[in-house]
Parts: C-alpha cells; sequence; structure tokens
C-alpha cells in the first residue's frame, strides 16, 4: 500500500520580547474565533513541496505524476515551477499527491490526484492546472490529508471531502465525496489538521477533537476504535496549534511544550521510547517551542531562538542532522537558525528562513527537495530560483491581548485594549500592504470602518504608549 503523507505548516509568533523578523502572517491567540488560523507559506506533500510567493502566486516542485505541480504538464521538475492561472494567494496546503490554495476573496482551489474526490470539484478526474474546489466561500484556512483535504470556514465550521473509507470526513458515514460536506457537531473551530487517514480540530477553549483511522490511537481519546464523528482528545488543555503526521498527531501547548500520540515505531512521539500511545504523552526535552510540523514518520518543532528540533524516521536524512538514524528525542537540525516556519512532507523536511529563503532534507528522488538535483540530503540544502517569499514586516515586544470584534467583520471593527492606551492603529492585508493611515487615539477602545475592504485576512496592528501589538480579523 503506497504511504500517504499529510503536512501542515502552522506559524506561531515568537513569545519573548527578542528582537526578530517574522513573517507577517501573525496568530493572535485571544481572539474568539481565529485563535489559532494560521497561513500556510511553505507545504510538503508526499513527494512535493509548495510555496507561497510575495506576489501571492504559488511555486511547486517535485514529483508530478498527476499534475501535483499544477503546472500544466505531468512532468516532474527539481526546481521550483510556478503554478498556473492563480494569483491573489493567501495560503496553500499539500496532501499526499495533491495540491491546494486559498485565495484572498475566501475561494479555495485545487490541483493534482483526484481518484477519491480530494480536489473538491464534483468529478474524480486528475487536474494538472487548479480548479475551484466546488460550494465553498468564506473559507480561512485549508489542510491536505492523505487522500482528503480539510477546510475551515470563517463561521467556525469544518468542510471535508475525498476518501472516506475510515471516517476522516467526520460526516458519521464512511462514504467519499467529491464535493465539501459538513463534519458532525463541530463549531468554535479556529484551527484545522489532516492525518493520513485522521483529521482533526482545534476548538475555541483549547480542546481537540479527531475522527477517521485509529488502529495505532492517533485519534488520542484512550482507544484504537476508528470514528467517522469527533471525538475529543484526551487529557489537554491550553493547545495552540496542532499538525498531523501519516499515523500520529502533535499538539503544542501555551506554556511551549509538546504533546504526541498514536504510532512510534520509529520515535516520531519523541518520548524516548518506540512505543505507540493513544493518548497524548509529552515530547522529551522541548521548551521554548513555536511552532509544530508533521512528515509522514517524523515530527519537527521550531524554538523561539530560529532552531529546528526534529525526531522520528530518518532514513533518508529527514531530520537534517547529517546522519541517516532515527531519533526517538529531538535532535537539532544542522546548519539552520532565523527559522520563521517549517513544514513536512512524507520523507522530507522544509524550513523558511527570515531572509526570506527555503531550505529542504530529506529523500530528492523526485527533487522534492528543490534544490536542481535528484540527490537526497541529510542536512538542509537550499532551494534553488525561487520567487521572493513572504519575510514580513520587523516586529517587536508583540503581544496578543488586544481586542477585536465582530470578528469575523462585515462592516466595523471594534477594538479594545484595557491594559494601556491606543496611540495608533494601522491596518495591513496578508501581504503587508497597509490600507489605512495611522491614527493618533488616546483612549483603549476604537470603532473602525472596515466596509470599503475586499473580503480576506487582514492584521491590525496597534501602537500603544508601551509596545506594538498585532491581532488578526477577517472581514466577510
Amino acid at each position: 500500500m503506497r504511504k500517504f503523507l499529510l503536512s501542515f505548516v502552522v506559524l506561531i509568533l515568537k513569545p519573548d520580547a527578542m528582537k526578530t523578523k517574522t513573517i507577517l502572517l501573525i496568530l493572535s491567540s485571544v481572539f474568539c474565533l481565529l485563535s489559532s488560523v494560521a497561513a500556510q507559506i511553505i507545504s510538503g506533500g508526499a513527494f512535493h513541496s509548495l510555496a507561497l510567493c510575495s506576489d501571492s502566486t504559488a511555486r511547486a516542485w517535485g514529483r508530478n505524476d498527476y499534475g501535483e505541480l499544477g503546472n500544466g504538464t505531468n512532468t516532474g521538475s527539481n526546481v521550483p515551477v510556478q503554478v498556473s492561472a492563480l494569483s491573489g494567494i493567501i495560503a496553500i496546503a499539500a496532501g499526499s499527491d495533491h495540491s491546494l490554495a486559498l485565495k484572498n476573496d475566501g475561494t479555495l482551489w485545487a490541483w493534482g490526484l483526484n481518484m477519491n474526490g480530494q480536489l473538491g470539484n464534483g468529478t474524480n478526474t486528475n487536474s494538472n492546472v487548479p480548479v475551484q474546489v466546488s460550494v465553498l466561500s468564506g473559507i480561512i484556512a485549508i489542510v491536505g490529508g492523505g487522500a482528503h483535504s480539510l477546510a475551515l470556514k470563517n463561521d467556525g465550521t469544518v468542510w471535508a471531502w475525498g476518501y472516506n473509507n475510515y471516517g476522516q470526513l467526520g460526516t458519521g458515514t464512511n462514504t467519499d465525496s467529491n464535493i465539501p460536506v459538513q463534519v458532525s457537531a463541530l463549531s468554535g473551530v479556529t484551527s484545522i489538521e489532516g492525518g493520513g487517514f485522521h483529521s482533526f480540530a482545534l476548538k475555541n477553549d483549547g480542546t481537540v477533537w479527531a475522527w477517521g483511522w485509529n488502529f495505532y490511537g492517533q485519534l488520542g481519546n484512550g482507544t484504537t476504535t476508528a470514528s467517522n464523528v469527533p471525538v475529543q482528545v484526551s487529557a489537554l488543555s491550553g493547545i495552540t496549534a496542532i499538525v498531523g503526521g501519516h499515523w500520529h498527531s502533535l499538539a503544542l501547548k501555551n506554556d511551549g511544550t509538546v504533546r504526541a500520540w498514536g504510532y512510534n515505531f520509529y520515535g516520531e512521539l519523541g518520548n524516548g521510547t518506540n512505543t505507540s500511545s493513544n493518548v497524548p504523552v509529552q515530547v522529551s526535552a522541548l521548551s521554548g517551542i513555536t511552532a509544530i510540523a508533521g512528515g509522514a514518520y517524523h515530527s519537527l518543532a521550531l524554538k523561539n531562538d530560529g532552531t529546528v528540533q526534529a525526531w522520528g524516521a530518518n532514513g533518508n536524512g529527514e531530520l537534517g542532522n547529517g546522519i541517516n538514524t532515527d531519533s526517538n528525542i529531538p535532535v537539532q537540525v544542522s546548519a539552520v537558525s532565523g527559522i520563521t516556519a517549517i513544514a513536512g512532507g512524507e520523507y522530507h523536511s522544509l524550513s523558511l528562513k527570515n531572509d526570506g529563503t527555503i531550505w529542504a532534507c530529506g529523500y530528492n528522488n523526485y527533487g522534492q527537495v528543490g534544490n536542481g538535483t535528484n540527490t537526497s540530503s541529510n542536512v538542509p540544502v537550499q532551494v534553488t530560483t525561487l520567487c521572493q517569499i513572504l519575510t514580513g514586516m520587523e516586529e517587536e515586544n508583540i503581544i496578543s491581548t488586544i481586542n477585536i470584534s465582530p470578528n469575523p467583520a462585515t462592516n466595523e471593527i471594534r477594538i479594545t485594549n484595557k491594559e494601556l492606551r491606543i496611540e495608533s492603529v494601522e491596518i495591513f492585508d496578508v501581504l503587508g500592504q497597509k490600507y489605512n493611515s495611522a491614527f493618533d487615539i488616546l483612549n483603549s477602545e476604537l470603532t473602525i470602518d472596515v466596509s470599503s475592504l475586499s473580503a480576506g485576512i487582514y492584521f491590525i496592528k496597534v501602537r500603544t504608549e508601551k509596545e506594538e501589538r498585532v491581532a488578526k480579523f477577517v472581514k466577510q
């Protein structure tokens, strides 16, 4: 049976006050709806990779047998090529052999393998160019699973389509769907994730819910029984991010530590054992973590000092530590620093630096490392001939304690910061374009008219008398 992959990058603002260049796509942990939605800049599929460029187009590289590069051909490439006829992209995601892109108008597009309907366009026909996912709008986050896809709407509901043999669509059935269907009994969701044959969601109360295949305990509810409706992951609270591997799952806590559960043959749970677990266990010796990512059988974590830790399978060098030996505890990825985002492919890993360059390591038979060769590497190498990647603006001392309501918004938003007086406010889109001049404010609450903004994701930069704070809102 072919191994499927899932990969989704989650970006979280560094919690310390250290001055650092970070991507503008910032996660605000206090929102009632969007507390852990993040825009994906890099993503890894089974044997291909994706990147979002600063001009809101996308690049892809690696295997292309099913059209997963989206450039109108089925010819693979070991250097990035442009995805055809798509602009205004604000997020990308890779499934095993298909790809997804979210546009700034809230529409969703997909390309690649479609045998199980994972492109969501009402057919089961592969496409080597992007096709629009049917009957979906108002999308704020996307995920590619093994052979299924997930989307989060701005009303906090989750929609899924594609392969459903194990209930990974969460609809109470095990029937595939080539159009989006709503996941049962889920609301208030702030983040979504897809595994090989399972899915899960983070709610605004910090709880995690999972559904699908559970043979190795990847649903984390203390059983190994599959479920075609969401079940709550045991003993988790204060979660700010979730990611999935092939048969394992990961969660980041608000204290900078990481929990993992599911399959552990290669040590992908990182707890010093190779024993699978159907409840979350703590990853060993990790603290100060700001982002996590899952490969097929390995895991990644980004620290607040810009370095990366990895653990699990390493037969192809996907841990990037200069050897090919598996590790059941985290090891540091070699020679990378200033990292702002991470992603896991099936047997490869990706890192985005604060200078806009992307570095990759691991299996490269199909060119998914993107350095112009097909030679695997157990240390990170730079992806070549790549477009300018988002590097955002320089931020300092950002603390996410701003309240924005309503969120999503239609006509106006109200900004409240009861702790400190607001001195200025600026609104930016996800590419860093400023939409208004700074206001001079002398109180702790402000109402702003946003009726003229196009639908999409925006960021508000608030300067107080002591510091800058950044928050996020969705314009419907």
